[in-house]
Order: structure tokens, then sequence, then C-alpha cells
């Protein structure tokens, strides 16, 4: 006899509000979304940022973003905010690689009012330039070292952004989201010395690479000619792990 399955659980029931609740007792503020968007241009480390249109601080360099609207969640806001403000929507939004950096609450950071901001990071292939939208008067890809005097305190969750992709480079397999679908060894390599700022021994780097399960997979494709007299490199895409193991530690007396 086959047994009588058992009943499905009951939800809990919805929460309510405490009877007398005031929430005009604390003080409102807002939410934001921002987003230092990284990438890897002819040898150098490339940040996605907009001019702003409006005050405060109109005409300065700023990281996207914007507030977060009642219906949305923080990611949900920065996702919009890149679209309207870059350009940057569909299928190349979705070969971003976001994640959340960490939240911003000092009471002043924001002169209109108190304004806590959620940080994100992405990171992204070599894109055409954005395209300026919303409360953006232009949008372009920057050197990191030329992206200084940023409103808000965007210089600071910029720097903190490019902190965190160094440091998850050694035992993740980041490295790839900044390379296009099919890449070769040395494309990969040089997202690793752009980011660390230190140059890396190429028959080290290609070993360590090769041996680690899962970082990367061959391509069954003719190789491509990198320039220069060499033979044409193979090409690989990103395989199936999502960190490394052993890390691959940054050298000594890197510079970042």
């Amino acid at each position: 006899m086959t047994p009588t399955p058992p009943p499905p659980p009951v939800p809990p029931p919805a929460p309510s509000v405490p009877e007398g609740y005031d929430k005009h007792a604390f003080e409102p503020f807002a939410v934001t979304a921002d987003l230092a968007v990284l990438t890897v241009r002819a040898g150098t480390l490339h940040v996605l940022l907009v001019e702003r249109g409006q005050e405060p601080y109109a005409g300065a360099w700023a990281l996207p973003g914007g507030f977060v609207l009642p219906h949305e969640s923080a990611e949900q806001a920065a996702r919009r905010e890149l679209a309207e403000e870059t350009g940057l929507s569909g299928a190349t939004a979705a070969r971003l690689h976001l994640e959340q950096l960490r939240t911003y609450s000092e009471p002043d950071r924001d002169p209109r009012m108190r304004v806590v901001s959620v940080a994100f990071t992405a990171l992204v292939p070599d894109l055409p330039e954005p395209r300026g939208g919303g409360d953006a008067a232009q949008a372009r890809w920057l050197p990191y070292d030329e992206a200084r005097g940023l409103a808000f305190d965007h210089d600071r969750i910029l720097a903190d952004a490019r902190e965190r992709v160094g440091a998850k480079l050694e035992y993740s397999c980041l490295g790839t989201a900044f390379c296009p679908p099919e890449f070769t060894l040395g494309e990969l390599r040089e997202v690793y010395e752009t980011v660390w700022g230190v140059p890396l021994d190429r028959p080290n780097f290609r070993r360590k690479v090769l041996a680690t399960p899962g970082f990367v997979r061959p391509v069954e494709a003719p190789p491509r000619r990198t320039g220069g007299r060499g033979k044409p490199a193979a090409l690989y895409r990103a395989g199936e792990a999502t960190t490394l193991h052993p890390p691959l530690l940054r050298p000594e007396g890197r510079t970042e």
C-alpha cells in the first residue's frame, strides 16, 4: 500500500504592523545604487564614468547610478540606471558580471539629504564608447588613473572596487569576465597584469592556468594572430569553475 504523502506545510501568517507603530518616528532617507564598471582597454584599466548634468556636482564626473525606486531592488535599479545613463542594455548588459561591493552610509555623503548607497562593481570586456542619457550629459571610458575628483564619495567607491577585483582575481575565475567569449591566454594574462599592476612570467602563468581544473576550455577554432612575429595563439573560453585551486597569487612588490 502506497503511504499517504504528508500534507504541505502551512505558510506562516503574514506579519502585521505592531499597534501604535509610527513609521514617521525615524528620519527618512533615500537609497541609491552606484556602479563601478571596469574593463581593460589597450592594456590599461578603464572605468565607465558619466558627466553629471544637474546639481549637485553638475559638470563633474561620477559613477553611473541613481535612486532606487519603490518597486525596485538595488540591483534592478543599478541595471536600469546603467542603461539610462550609458546605453548599456540588452545583450550587452546581460554579459555584465555584476556583484554587490558594499554599502556607503556616511550621513554627509550627499548634500541634498541623507542618502545610503548600495554600490556594485561590474566587469566587462572592452566595449564601444557608451552614450549619455537620463540626467547624464555624457558617458565615457576613462583610464582608472585619470578618474580622480569624482562627485560624492565615488573616489572611495572606485578604489574599493579596484581592491575587491584585484583580490578576487587570486582565488576566483573572475579574470575571464574581462575577456571576450573567445580569448587567448595572452589576453587573459593582460587582465591580471593590468589590474594587479605587475608583469607576470608568461610560461609560469600559462602553466598555472592550464593546470587549474575548469579555469579555461580550449576552443575548436583556428588560432588567432595577436601581432608580432610569433605563431598564432590558441583560443580558449571560460570554463565551468568559479574558484581557483590552488589560488593564483599576486607577486610580491605589486603596485596596486
